[in-house]
């Protein structure tokens, strides 16, 4: 009995031993072959295929120095950190793969006084200081023979790190960065202070992200609303918020695109950013100003809404002035489904927003091929831009779907015919066109055209989240709206590979469903708003046809016994109805909050449930299986 105990202990022993030494040896075996596998759905830490291309198209190896402070001091900061540089080296060892040889990773330590940072520095890596002021270095150097980019590594821009790291090579590999114009009427190369401000120590505004951002992959030039020809150096024109464009300045776009050139427009019909700055004393409520380039559009077959579009299955909830959310139907937030799947600039992104958009309509002209990048619901229609700037209560009170779904962005390709066939127009003092005689009238190639619906996408307040942090003034994205500008940009250039990589740095998945019970719900109660606020309106007109029964004027003034009845018959009930209005209004919020939490919460706890109930179950039949024995 003692030695068969003896036995079990011993072969316990050597079989939990030999167990150990297989989990270690096949650790140490599967090591050596180091494979990641990425289970995020848009498959975020996998390289895309327009990297793959990038890197394909190597012929010259790349090196990348990748410079991270290995500090000794052990603080969240620094642990955050150093957490973000191992998910950087992943990344790394992706590009190595996948650049069969033509990609080359070397990493350093750059302590202080280490010719580590000396090296850093003549790289251009600038280090940060940590909150115990010790410097902290974090970033790359790309280079290819002479070319060097260096490549900054803030964390908030993880989601961009392929992207950064992608377009460094391809910048070393192709040094010559394509001219871009840009022309408009908004202040989006900044602007300086007035000197009334500057004495209250109030500084002007910086330029818009877009150009910033542009900067980094172009030769970004300016080009004035009033020129009267596109510099042929430029390659890529943007039009942005055209207010007032004159003729003149339409026949130079008009001859830039039978040049070659592309253009992208970005057209209003009531823009945000425009009519907060008209009338800054009257804050911000004037008129909007609306942009148009009709000529060109009526020569291509299209024009471009005076109103704009409204849409309850898209619409936003902003901050009302008392900060309660207040639902705006006309500022749209357009998802995957109202995208073009099949286009490059809109495949991978799915989340742009659109304050006050408009709409195109109409047949391209022939030879004009036309496709829809993205579109409205059909629960959409036109509304006056001004009315939708008080508040969206009232327009989606009187909302009565058009029943078709409104064109937001639209490409034109094919072979473009002048819109000046008379040739150069005069100076607008009178109707006679000038005697230009170069004027072109057909594209010789087939050229492409971009038009977009809205402007206010692309400034910063609607596209991305600055702060301030460690790293300087950092941008975060609130939504694809650059994502998409820039996607255009770099289609149009012609490096289409970059876009693949970018697109999906900003994936939104939206409550699809809640969106669509909040526009039932909403259609249900307002009917029932409707109904009783008749009710107001026909009491009022009851107390207005007894005003007009009196015989004796002199007494207009002075209530009958009837009217005093009536009046008071009409105060109580429409203090009744304001308070079952009040109600409505109170149960409808509550029942989209209840509905979206009722969805987040079966989100948060249903696999826990199922995980829970699998257990249990398979707790059960093992102990009937026990039992049964």
């Amino acid at each position: 009995m003692k030695n068969k105990g003896l036995q079990t202990i011993l072969y316990s022993t050597v079989g939990i031993l030999a167990m150990a030494v297989i989990l270690i040896g096949f650790n140490v075996i599967t090591g050596a072959f180091k494979k990641r596998v990425d289970l995020t759905e848009e498959k975020a830490y996998t390289l895309s295929a327009g990297t793959k291309a990038i890197l394909a198209k190597l012929d010259t190896p790349v090196k990348i120095r990748f410079y991270c402070t290995q500090s000794e001091q052990s603080t969240p900061e620094t642990v955050f950190l150093k957490s973000y540089a191992r998910r950087v080296e992943d990344l790394l060892e992706e590009f190595r793969q996948a650049g069969h040889g033509k990609v080359i990773i070397e990493k350093f330590n750059p302590l202080p006084d280490s010719d580590a940072e000396d090296k850093a520095r003549f790289d251009g890596i600038e280090p940060e200081q940590l909150g115990t002021g010790e410097p902290f270095y974090l970033g790359l150097a790309v280079s290819q023979l002479d070319e060097k980019q260096a490549v900054p590594l803030p964390p908030n821009r993880e989601r961009l790190l392929e992207y950064d790291v992608a377009r460094a090579i391809s910048r070393v590999e192709n040094p010559a960065k394509p001219v871009i114009g840009v022309m408009s009427s908004l202040p989006i190369w900044g602007q300086p202070a007035n000197p009334m401000m500057m004495q209250m120590g109030q500084r002007g505004s910086e330029p818009w992200i877009l150009i910033n951002e542009l900067k980094q992959d172009f030769d970004v030039k300016r080009v004035e609303m009033t020129a009267d020809k596109i510099d042929d150096g430029i390659k890529v024109l943007l039009v942005i918020h055209p207010k007032e464009i004159s003729d003149k300045a339409q026949f130079a776009i008009d001859q830039f695109v039978m040049r070659g050139g592309k253009l992208i427009a970005f057209l209003d019909p009531y823009s945000v950013v425009d009519s907060r700055g008209q009338n800054p004393m009257m804050g911000g409520m004037s008129a909007g100003s609306s942009s148009n380039l009709e000529k060109l559009l009526k020569a291509w077959g299209l024009s471009f809404s005076t109103k704009v579009v409204a849409d309850v299955n898209l619409l936003m909830e902003l901050g009302g002035r008392t900060g309660e959310p207040m639902r705006q139907p006309t500022w749209l937030s357009v998802t995957k489904k109202e995208m073009n799947n099949n286009d490059i600039t809109t495949s991978e992104i799915d989340n742009i927003w659109l304050p006050m958009a408009g709409a195109f309509t109409g047949t391209p002209a022939a030879g004009l091929k036309e496709t829809v990048l993205f579109h409205s619901t059909k629960d959409s229609e036109l509304v006056d831009g001004m009315m939708a700037s008080f508040g969206g209560d009232q327009i989606l009170k009187d909302f009565k779907s058009a029943d078709q779904e409104q064109t937001l962005t639209v490409r034109l390709t094919g072979k473009f015919k002048t819109a000046f066939p008379e040739g150069e127009p005069g100076d607008g003092s009178t109707n006679a066109t000038s005697t230009t005689t170069n004027t072109l009238k057909e594209c010789k190639d087939e050229n492409a055209v971009i038009l977009v619906g809205d402007s206010d996408l692309l400034y910063d307040n609607f596209a991305v989240q600055t702060m301030n942090t460690p790293f300087g003034r950092l941008a975060q994205a609130l939504n694809a709206n650059l994502t998409f500008a820039q996607n255009c940009v770099e289609q149009m250039a012609g490096d289409k590979n970059l876009i693949q990589v970018r697109s999906r740095a900003v994936l939104n998945r939206p409550f699809e469903v809640v969106k669509q019970k909040e526009a039932e719900a909403n259609a249900r109660y307002q009917a029932e708003i409707a109904k009783l606020e008749q009710s107001l309106t026909d009491t009022q007109q009851r107390l207005n046809e007894l005003q007009a029964q009196k015989s004796d004027k002199s007494q207009r003034f002075i209530l009958s016994p009837e009217q005093e009845q009536e009046l008071q018959k009409f105060q109580d009930q429409e203090a009744s109805v304001r308070k079952q209005l009040k109600e409505v209004r109170k149960k409808l919020n509550q029942d989209i909050v209840s509905m979206e939490n009722n969805i987040k919460w079966t989100n948060i706890l249903a696999m826990p449930v199922l995980v829970s109930l699998f257990g249990i179950v398979l707790a059960v039949v093992k102990s009937k299986k026990q039992g049964a024995k």
